[in-house]
This record gives structure tokens, C-alpha cells and sequence, in this order.
């Protein structure tokens, strides 16, 4: 834990426990949340999983991503979140959907 708290530069135990937290609890929420958009757009498991399953996984990606950085903020760690997220769209070369800072 030491190495990962130094290169997320984190100062606590408590402040990696919560990022683990938020890290779960978007997991969870964007997979949820993702299920019915799809059956919204018509696309349901009986549509094949050739289809349901990449549509489903684009649903959750722009999703996962703006939930990240909203329960960040909730829990206090938005920084940390938005600076995690502009770092992972960079390595992503999705950079250009950020604004110009």
C-alpha cells in the first residue's frame, strides 16, 4: 500500500480507503445504471450478445467516467479523481475531450 499511496501522492490511510470506495461504488453503479439505457434503446439480450454486449460496453464507458469523477466530488476526493481521470483519457488519446486547461 505504501508504494501505491506514494504514487497516487496520498497523504492517509483513511484518504485510500475512500478512493477505493468510490472506485467500487462506481463500478457498481455505472454497470447498473447501463442496463436500463439499453433495454431503453431497445437493445435487450435477446438481441444477441454480438450486439447487447458492445453496445453495452460503450454505454458504460462515458458513463464509469462522469460517475468517477461524481462521487469523487461526493466523498471529498474530487482532485484526485479529475486529475485520474485526465490521466487515463491522455493514455486512452481521448485527451482532446478535455477542456482546454
Amino acid at each position: 500500500m505504501k508504494k501505491l499511496k506514494e504514487r497516487w501522492n496520498i497523504t492517509s490511510n483513511w484518504q485510500l480507503t475512500v478512493i477505493f470506495i468510490v472506485f467500487a461504488i462506481t463500478g457498481s453503479t455505472s454497470a447498473k445504471f447501463t442496463a436500463p439505457l439499453t433495454e431503453a434503446i431497445g437493445i435487450t439480450e435477446e438481441s444477441g450478445w454480438y450486439i447487447y454486449w458492445p453496445v453495452r460496453i460503450l454505454i458504460i464507458f462515458p458513463a464509469y467516467q462522469l460517475l468517477l469523477v461524481f462521487f469523487g466530488w461526493l466523498f471529498g476526493e474530487f482532485h484526485f479523481f479529475w486529475n485520474f481521470e485526465k490521466k487515463m483519457l491522455r493514455s486512452m488519446k481521448l485527451g482532446f475531450l478535455l477542456p482546454n486547461e
